[in-house]
């Protein structure tokens, strides 16, 4: 019993470098900027509550108040700004500036836990305020910057125990993910006989491959699909064994890079590929590759600012 015991609290504790809080920061970071910088042209139109937009924010922002109060939104941040005399369109560009500088800082690692928090809570003020355009993306980057939060970075001061009790966590979490939405998959006919991945290639906006070149590889769709069922589903197995961990994790980051590349869903693709990598990956990337790429970006900001005095 005791054993048992401590082998499981072991499991849960495990020592832990904090190489994966490092990847899951550069990766949260990038995807911030990217995310901000493909809106940036639809900010207003997306967030704003004027315009020729059918559907707003005041829309959203109503059906959410119908359902908590204490969801966090932009209306909270405009009635904020309103009070000092700052107008919806100012707020709104503030909060593009204010999350795209979070980005950068986040990638060069400046003030890591506070640029975390105030990342995590204006990034999932503009999901809930654009609920209508979500997608699982802004879920899981919600998820991504949550674990950036709360998990410790690494420091003299960090116990190796806690980075691995928080990066397990995360692990376990990605394995519920895939099992369910594997085991989702393999209840239905239509990955079986590769009907879901012809509907997914062939959905506007998504079809960015041409049809009668999907027509010539048709044959081989049953197969993909339930290659992406097997996969999914004995994640949670095969993963963790040591033996076969690079050969799952690799065909997990295929998949969504093949999404990325195949439907143009960029910001899902990098953000899953980024949880991953936190969560299985560091053990497949040397210390001095990681180390090498922090010191760069903190050499560059620091070049950045002599030249801006």
């Amino acid at each position: 019993m005791n054993a048992a015991l401590a082998g499981f609290w072991k499991f849960l504790f495990p020592r832990d470098s904090g190489r994966w809080v490092e990847l899951l920061r550069i990766g949260l970071g990038l995807q911030l900027i990217i995310y901000t910088w493909s809106l940036r042209r639809d900010w207003r139109e997306l967030f704003g509550t004027t315009g020729p937009v059918l559907v707003n924010r005041a829309l959203v922002e109503a059906v959410l108040s119908g359902a908590s109060f204490f969801t966090p939104r932009i209306g909270w941040l405009v009635s904020l700004g309103k009070s000092f005399g700052i107008g919806e369109g100012a707020t709104l560009l503030l909060l593009w500036l204010c999350l795209f500088s979070l980005g950068v800082l986040f990638l060069i690692g400046w003030s890591k836990r506070l640029t975390a928090i105030a990342a995590w809570f204006l990034y999932l003020c503009t999901a809930k305020s654009g609920t209508l355009f979500s997608y699982g993306v802004d879920n899981f980057t919600i998820i991504g910057l949550f674990y950036a939060m709360i998990a410790p970075f690494p420091g003299p001061r960090t116990s190796p125990e806690r980075l691995g009790f928080h990066r397990r966590v995360l692990q376990l979490h990605l394995c519920i993910i895939y099992f369910f939405g594997g085991l989702s998959k393999c209840l239905g006919a239509e990955w079986w006989n590769g009907t879901s991945i012809w509907r997914a290639l062939t959905r506007p906006p998504f079809d960015l491959i041409p049809p009668d070149l999907l027509i010539r590889f048709e044959f081989l769709f049953p197969f993909l699909g339930i290659a992406v069922c097997l996969l999914e589903t004995s994640y949670p197995i095969f993963i963790w064994l040591g033996k076969t961990r690079a050969i799952w994790l690799s065909g997990i980051l295929l998949i969504h890079l093949s999404i990325g590349l195949t439907m143009g869903l960029h910001l899902f693709a990098l953000i899953m590929i980024v949880l991953n990598l936190a969560a299985f990956g560091p053990e497949f990337f040397p210390d001095r590759l990681v180390v090498s790429g922090r010191r760069w970006l903190a050499r560059r900001h620091s070049i950045s600012r002599q030249e801006t005095r």
